[in-house]
């Protein structure tokens, strides 16, 4: 039986609904809460940007290219396409001396309204650098660049790059690489179907870094510390998990994939969040995140009052 998450009231009236499942675990795999299906098996999709950059941080690329934190908050992302997100990319691109071609996330304008407005009054061509997924990609590329790797084909699922982010996904995620079930994401790269479960508990065990070795769980560490040090990168002004991520202050990670996908990490609780609904509309899975945070003690009444202002 669907379980209904969301209801959509004009005036008393229930106008629309919506339903999906939500699946709190601790890092030691217990299930806190639970709506829905457990084993319910989901593309992830964006949720997965924060495992897909921690074999790039292993591989070097903040060293060789001399990294801040915006540019690994940035390779996590899925950006508005404002000014000091495009020109994030193009500084790292540069970096490596590569150009904007060599992104294969494809093109579409700005998110951000403003922005994509004064692009059309100035007459500015869009380019891939303006694709949400731009950060990401640009983190696969400068991990291919800094190993020697092929360049051209870094998104195809047989290239090392990818083949080190199924292997990471599968170890931290506690699940077998041969279980996973590939698809092509929006952007153009393989994107990975798991239970919820293991969705939730692999971001349960990224906010409680206790069980990796020395390499990557400081990798794991710049991974979230950067997050947290630059939240407006990951999403962009007036953006759900940059607002959720700057007010909780160092509690938390969050981020939204398509199709109505919302996972979160508590830091402090070590607990991973993995929530689905099912008609993928994202309007239900932000108050969907807000409630539950809300009914498990997970963020402050004040926490709740300034992110619902």
């Amino acid at each position: 039986m669907p379980t209904e998450l969301v209801h959509v009231c004009r005036g008393n009236i229930i106008e629309s609904k919506h339903y999906g499942t939500i699946i709190v675990v601790d890092d030691s795999g217990n299930i806190i809460s639970q709506l829905g299906d457990s084993q319910r098996e989901i593309f992830a999709r964006s949720s997965m940007k924060l495992f897909q950059v921690i074999p790039a941080i292993e591989a070097g690329i903040i060293e060789k290219y001399d990294l801040a934190s915006r540019d690994i908050s940035l390779f996590c992302a899925s950006h508005s396409g404002e000014d000091f997100h495009t020109e994030t990319v193009m500084g790292n691109l540069d970096k490596a001396d590569l150009q904007i071609s060599a992104l294969k996330c494809g093109t579409h304008p700005p998110r951000h309204t403003k922005t994509y407005e004064k692009m059309l009054t100035e007459q500015k061509e869009f380019s891939a650098i303006h694709n949400n997924c731009s950060g990401k990609h640009t983190g696969m590329l400068l991990t291919a660049k800094a190993l020697n790797e092929e360049v051209a084909n870094y998104y195809e699922l047989n290239h090392p790059v990818q083949q080190r982010i199924l292997h990471t996904i599968s170890d931290i995620c506690e699940y077998p690489i041969d279980k996973i079930q590939m698809g092509v994401d929006g952007c153009g790269v393989p994107v990975h179907c798991l239970p919820m479960y293991n969705i939730a508990l692999g971001y349960a065990n990224l906010a409680a870094n206790s069980k990796y070795n020395p390499q990557r769980t400081n990798a794991i560490q710049k991974m979230v510390q950067s997050i947290i040090d630059e939240p407006e990168m990951i999403g962009g002004t007036d953006r759900f998990c940059s607002d959720l991520i700057k007010v909780c202050k160092g509690k938390l990670i969050a981020k939204a994939g398509a199709e109505g996908v919302y996972c979160i990490g508590h830091i402090e609780k070590k607990l991973g969040v993995a929530i689905k609904i099912d008609d993928g509309n994202s309007r239900a899975s932000y108050p969907v995140a807000m409630e539950l945070l809300k009914q498990l003690d997970l963020i402050t009444t004040d926490e709740y009052n300034e992110l619902i202002e």
